[in-house]
Order: structure tokens, then sequence, then C-alpha cells
């Protein structure tokens, strides 16, 4: 299953561009409302996104879902003792953003 967090997102600027997705709104409000599963983490010093979503997924590239889930924006290093929402089923994921 190919995940790709810009699949239902207009493209913008004559269709050279993608906007902001809607996607990443859409799990960070499911995961808010209990409709995906998840665990909870806190960071540690120098933890990043694409480390755990590598340890997490298989995939460092999904990083971006547990930014979407956690609401932490786009970077891919968050400060320690950042709580950030680890989804575990990507299948509920995938539904959210195509």
């Amino acid at each position: 299953m190919a995940l790709r967090r810009y699949t239902r997102t207009t493209k913008i600027k004559g269709g050279k561009m993608v906007g902001t997705p809607r996607g990443a709104y859409r799990i960070y409000v499911a995961v808010k409302k209990g409709r995906v599963p998840h665990r909870r983490h806190i960071t540690r010093d120098s933890e990043r996104l694409d480390i755990l979503a590598g340890r997490t997924y298989g995939n460092a590239k999904l990083w971006w879902v547990i930014a979407a889930a956690s609401g932490v924006g786009w970077a891919l290093q968050v400060p320690p003792g950042t709580v950030l929402k680890i989804p575990s089923d990507l299948g509920s994921i995938a539904s959210l953003v195509g």
C-alpha cells in the first residue's frame, strides 16, 4: 500500500504545487477523537520523527504520519519531552488520506 500525504490535496498555482494537506488535519482529528488506535511516546534527547517512523513502520518516510497525529507541524526534530501520538494502524491512516 502506497501511503502518500498529498493524495487528496488540491493542487495550486496552475497544478504545479501542492497546498497544505487536508489529510494531516483529518489524521489529527481522528486520533484526538479516538478513531485511530495509537500509542503515546515521550521524546528523549536527539530523537527524530523519521527515526521513530523507521522503527515503528519500517519506513522513515512515514514520519509525517506521526507529525500529523501529534499536531507538531512538519519538523523532523522535536524537543525532548514532547508527547507524540504514534498511530498503530496504517490502514486507518490510509483511509483518511487516500
